[in-house]
């Protein structure tokens, strides 16, 4: 029964401390209640302090293990610089070295020769001409440019002939000039070609030509020839080209000059259409004459006498 009481009074004694601390201190956290001991004095309240134990930061340090750097260096390992130059292996200088082939020689400059041929103080031939040797076959083709200064002259003299060799270091060329006296006619009969030459790469090839039928350089005895281009077939595909030539054998003036210039055919002056236009002219000039005569007649037919 006393237990009773004495519970029941401690209750009251504790509910109103509680209203009286809950009264003055409106605005403070609420206290944790403690069972009440036997007729002891109750503690001072404590307040609660929940930031001591909200500190996350201590335990969320992820950098310390979030080190990947360390690991990922493929810079140490990628250095394809070291096994790619193809630079020591492709120098094909050093290894492709062709054979000497010949080829064809060089040309050179065209260039205006004098040649002549004296027998004593008596000059049988005189030229002057550019001489070039053409080849245009199927497996050949080129020019040969014979040069004066690299070239000397020799010649065999007969009665009414003269053989006329020019002889340089490829091979020789022959004219043989004929006088015919029933034509009163200088010409060149016979023309010979003997030369080694490589007009294309693959070696030198000897080139062996000749034409007998020939009615060259042909002028008055005692005149010279003068054409400014001439090409000679030798057969073979194989031809001389002679320009800007005079030529004389046989019968020259006390000076040794050249006589009086026949020209070539194609260098004779061609009158014929001058000739026909001339024609053409005088035929249209008749016919005006014609018709202005026959106007005149009929006019004065006309008028009848008063």
């Amino acid at each position: 029964m006393k237990m009773g009481i004495f519970f029941l009074i401690a209750t009251c004694v504790l509910s109103t401390a509680i209203t009286s601390a809950q009264e003055s201190d409106k605005d403070k956290p609420s206290a944790s209640l403690q069972p009440p001991a036997m007729f002891t004095d109750l503690p001072a309240p404590t307040t609660t302090k929940p930031t001591a134990t909200t500190k996350p930061t201590t335990t969320t340090k992820p950098t310390t293990t979030t080190k990947p750097t360390t690991t990922t260096k493929p810079t140490t390992t990628t250095k394809p610089t070291t096994t790619t130059k193809p630079t020591t292996t492709t120098k094909p200088t050093t290894t492709i070295k062709p054979t000497a082939v010949p080829g064809p020689t060089p040309s050179t400059n065209i260039t205006m020769g004098n040649f002549t041929y004296l027998e004593g103080n008596t000059l049988y031939v005189m030229a002057q001409m550019i001489l070039q040797v053409k080849v245009n076959d199927s497996k050949t083709r080129g020019t040969f440019i014979v040069q004066p200064n690299m070239t000397k002259t020799s010649g065999v003299i007969k009665k009414d002939s003269v053989s006329f060799t020019l002889t340089f270091k490829e091979g020789t060329i022959t004219f043989n000039f004929q006088r015919n006296t029933t034509s009163k006619t200088v010409y060149v009969n016979s023309l010979h070609l003997n030369m080694t030459y490589a007009f294309t790469a693959g070696g030198k090839k000897t080139y062996i030509a000749k034409n007998e039928s020939l009615d060259l350089f042909k002028a008055a005895i005692g005149h010279s020839y003068s054409c400014k281009n001439e090409s000679i077939s030798l057969g073979n595909e194989i031809y001389l080209e002679v320009t800007q030539d005079r030529v004389q054998a046989f019968n020259f003036t006390a000076t040794n000059q050249f006589g009086q210039m026949d020209l070539c055919k194609a260098d004779q002056p061609d009158y014929t259409v001058a000739i026909a236009v001339g024609i053409v002219l005088l035929i249209l000039i008749v016919i005006v004459i014609l018709a202005y005569i026959c106007s005149r007649r009929r006019r004065s037919d006309g008028y009848q006498s008063l």
